[in-house]
């Protein structure tokens, strides 16, 4: 797989629906073992647990806003050995959380950390990060 590196790539990959899930995990090898599982309940999902990418009709503010929202969502993962990475697929279903869960996955780019340090900065500078909604 290759890298991307910028939120600008990574806004070019979403727009043309090659790259519309981002997913933190060991990796798309480790993930191909076994599905997603609801760590609640101990339950087998039926596909991968991803975050998707592209942003809902009513976001009128740029792409690549949403994208670092998006991005910095799971960063915790990063700190119990996961590492983002992007993907297609098919969804299949619905988790927990109300995320996707796709199957047939096809990998498509590791994001750098590069990436992950441009969408921090960006996500602080541009949005309300961790406003409440209450």
């Amino acid at each position: 797989m290759f890298t991307v590196h910028d939120l600008a790539e990574l806004a070019e990959l979403t727009s043309l629906g090659v790259a519309p899930y981002l997913r933190y995990s060991p990796g798309p090898e480790s993930d191909a073992r076994h599905p997603s599982r609801d760590h609640e309940s101990g339950l087998l999902m039926p596909g991968l647990s991803v975050n998707p990418l592209p942003a809902p009709g009513w976001w009128s503010l740029p792409l690549e806003d949403w994208l670092a929202r998006r991005v910095c969502q799971y960063l915790r993962e990063l700190r119990e050995g996961a590492r983002p990475w992007l993907l297609n697929g098919r969804q299949v279903d619905f988790g927990p959380d109300n995320e996707p869960l796709v199957v047939d996955i096809t990998p498509v780019a590791w994001v750098s950390p590069a990436l992950l340090d441009q969408a921090q900065r960006h996500y602080h500078q541009r949005l309300n990060a961790g406003e409440s909604t209450h």
